[in-house]
């Protein structure tokens, strides 16, 4: 078993007193993120709770979900800490339902999943935007190992545009691009990184043509 998979594996790396990934937003999550129509946003493999709280802290009702009840405790201190509200879910992805057409955005920054499990995330991910809604992503391409700045090694885990493209169905694409940035988010990431960028919305309407 990939020991990424095992919750006892974040809650050990998640127990210490430091934030692995610092406590600022994810850069790209942070520079799309006037583009979450208002409402409720959802963040799946949210960890210490970073992304959450920044989007907690511009209005959101947001519910943070991670397979690490260390991970999440931190992330309801940081919360606590910044005066927003912030609500937590301890689950397995593999096992939690997205409520179909619930959420303005939904948030996945670093969630690297085996590809069946990835496909069936991004359905659901995908299903549950409203109208308008938004799904954010930013996660390590299969070049990303090269670079050793970050991320799983295995590069099945590691998703390529035309990957995401497909597995997240009839979506509105505002953002789609592979590059390589300097990623700094606390002692976890740092350095040059191999990344894939996704901002995709739900239409509005269906095309009657």
């Amino acid at each position: 078993m990939n020991p990424s998979f095992d919750a006892a594996f974040w809650n050990d790396r998640y127990g210490g007193d430091g934030y692995v990934y610092g406590t600022s937003p994810n850069e790209f999550l942070a520079s799309v993120a006037a583009d979450v129509p208002a409402g409720p946003v959802l963040c799946l493999a949210e960890g210490e709770g970073r992304n959450a709280t920044f989007l907690a802290g511009r209005g959101h009702a947001v519910t943070a979900v991670d397979q690490s009840s260390a991970g999440l405790a931190k992330a309801g201190a940081l919360a606590r800490g910044r005066g927003v509200p912030l609500a937590t879910v301890v689950a397995d992805l593999a096992d939690f339902a997205i409520a179909p057409q619930a959420w303005s955005g939904v948030v996945a920054i670093f969630m690297h999943l085996p590809p069946a499990l990835r496909r069936a995330v991004l359905a659901r991910a995908a299903a549950g935007l409203r109208p308008g809604g938004v799904f954010v992503m930013e996660a390590y391409t299969p070049a990303q190992p090269a670079y050793g700045t970050g991320g799983p090694r295995d590069v099945t885990l590691l998703p390529t545009l035309a990957e995401l493209q497909a597995e997240l169905g009839d979506l509105e694409w505002l953002v789609a691009r592979e590059l390589v940035r300097d990623v700094r988010e606390g002692g976890g990431h740092t350095g040059n990184s191999a990344v894939v960028q996704v901002l995709a919305r739900r239409p509005t309407s269906v095309d009657r043509r």
